[in-house]
Parts: C-alpha cells; structure tokens; sequence
C-alpha cells in the first residue's frame, strides 16, 4: 500500500502492509493464487489477522457505524 500526496502512514496502515506481504509470502509458499485454495482457509489465524487489519486500516480502529 503506497500514500498518496506523500501523506504519513498511520499505524494501521503500516500493519496493513505487514499483513499484506505475510499473506503473501505464505501464498507463494504455498504456490497458491489466493488464500481461497487453502486447506486452512476458514481456520487460518494468518488470514484473520489480515482480514482484521484491513478493517481497522479502514475505520482507523473506531468501532461501530463503520460503512465502505
């Protein structure tokens, strides 16, 4: 994930990116395209991490009342 007008990344967003190349070196790990292929998909606390990071990258880590 790159700033744009050479903002600061916060803190969520620098874990973001952390999560992101982690997800992705499991994938090319496992010579996978994507987490879906995965035997540990719904089980994968790698995954879940992920999937929390975005969301908090997202909502700045308010909770509640968050929309896309």
């Amino acid at each position: 994930m790159k700033t744009t007008d050479k903002q600061e990344m916060d803190k969520f967003e620098l874990y973001l990116d952390e999560m992101v190349e982690k997800v992705q070196n499991c994938q090319t790990k496992r010579s996978l395209p994507s987490c879906s292929g995965c035997e540990l998909y719904l089980n994968c606390e790698l995954r879940s991490n992920y999937v929390k990071a975005v969301y908090n990258s997202m909502s700045k880590g308010d909770t509640g009342g968050f929309e896309f």
